[in-house]
């Protein structure tokens, strides 16, 4: 890119490093930003510096798009669907200083009314820019496999519900969890493919052959609905954990989720997090579907970022040991950041390309944001994770700011 082509350097820079976007990777690559904008990212030779600022970056340095988390519960003390207003923007401000740089802020099953309140405070920071939207993951759940969520407040699909959390949020109402096997499961998928949210299959004990026709039922009702940041894709919500574990005389919606991820038809997510996924499972579903089709998820909760203690997790009372968050013995969501995530399924033996791509291009993807963030390319979001090596944090550039450092 020759200088005269380039806009000028007013409130923004340049630095080197490796670049991972794409399922590529650049050895020798150079990022420049203008405001909050990319406008250049590539090799280093195709850039004129002069008059651009560099940023020096430590030996080694990787650039990564910034992360993408569909699915969320909180940090740093902050529960998205209890928590305070400041205590909801102390978590996505540390998500955010972590690499976290897009995401949705994940409810938990509650009574209504603390439902549509925890709408209410999330639509504002969704209007401002600060999370993509919301996640509800429930109440419309299998008592059977309801994991963490608590079991008194579970309900069958309710139309009048979704409404109201609907309205509640704004139309920030992103992705809904749901169990297929639920009566009125199939009413629930027709009314939010119409209104162009997500249906995430998930905390469910349906067989293979509900979970198949679910996802081929909200496949086809996304299909002429991605717009307005909607998915085109139905999500699984986290793979082989609330659900039942596959057999091979009963192989269960893990198998049916993987056909049809292998299809194109659905997107599953994956917590690599080394607790919800033996590293083996996580590099097998790599091998067998395909990046392409996997978005790698944190499902984090207000423990992240913080000691082993006791913390809340919607109306559940959460304890956390060696890192491990469990409700009465039962996992209850994690409390790695999506980076951590990402380190770990890299070292589960994932190419890093690949694990890149799950954690950026596909929900991106999914967020109908493929143009906005998700890649380093000029005029996206100047959104950038810079990594050691070995995936330490070392920095991030955030629509164009560069983030505090976290501190402990």
């Amino acid at each position: 890119m020759r200088a005269s082509a380039q806009p000028t350097a007013q409130s923004g820079g340049y630095f080197r490093g490796r670049i991972v976007t794409d399922g590529q990777v650049i050895e020798d690559g150079l990022l420049a930003y203008a405001g909050e904008r990319i406008v250049y990212a590539g090799p280093a030779t195709g850039f004129d510096t002069t008059g651009w600022a560099e940023r020096e970056l430590p030996a080694g340095a990787i650039l990564l798009p910034g992360l993408i988390d569909l699915h969320c519960h909180g940090a740093r003390g902050g529960d998205f669907t209890s928590g305070s207003n400041e205590a909801i923007r102390t978590a996505v401000d540390f998500l955010h200083r972590s690499g976290t740089t897009t995401l949705l802020a994940s409810t938990v099953t509650a009574p209504r009314d603390e439902l549509i309140d925890a709408m209410e405070r999330l639509a504002p920071l969704a209007q401002e820019g600060l999370i993509a939207g919301i996640h509800a993951e429930g109440p419309f759940l299998s008592p059977v496999r309801s994991g963490a969520h608590q079991r008194g407040h579970l309900a069958a699909p309710d139309p009048g519900l979704v409404d109201e959390l609907l309205n509640a949020s704004q139309g920030q109402l992103r992705s809904m969890t749901y169990a297929p096997e639920l009566a009125g499961a199939e009413e629930l998928v027709d009314l939010l493919t119409a209104r162009g949210i997500n249906p995430s299959l998930g905390h469910t004990d349906c067989d293979a052959a509900t979970a198949a026709a679910a996802l081929a039922r909200a496949a086809e009702g996304l299909a002429p609905a991605g717009f307005d940041g909607y998915s085109s894709r139905p999500t699984v919500t986290h793979l082989f954990n609330a659900m039942p574990p596959s057999h091979h005389r009963s192989p269960g919606p893990a198998a049916a989720s993987l056909r049809a991820a292998k299809a194109g038809q659905a997107v599953v997510e994956l917590i690599s997090d080394g607790v919800h996924l033996d590293p083996q499972t996580v590099l097998t579903v790599f091998d067998l579907i395909g990046a392409e089709n996997v978005a790698l998820v944190s499902d984090s909760c207000a423990a992240t970022g913080s000691p082993d203690g006791r913390y809340t997790l919607g109306g559940s009372e959460v304890t956390v040991a060696d890192g491990v968050a469990t409700v009465d013995g039962v996992l209850a969501g994690g409390t790695s950041t999506l980076l951590d995530v990402l380190r770990r399924t890299v070292a589960a033996g994932v190419p890093l390309a690949d694990a890149v791509t799950a954690a950026t291009t596909v929900p991106a993807s999914l967020l109908a944001l493929m143009d906005e963030v998700g890649s380093l390319h000029p005029g996206y979001s100047a959104d950038v994770l810079v990594a050691t090596s070995g995936l330490e944090l070392v920095a991030v550039l955030r629509q164009g700011q560069w983030l505090p450092e976290l501190r402990q």
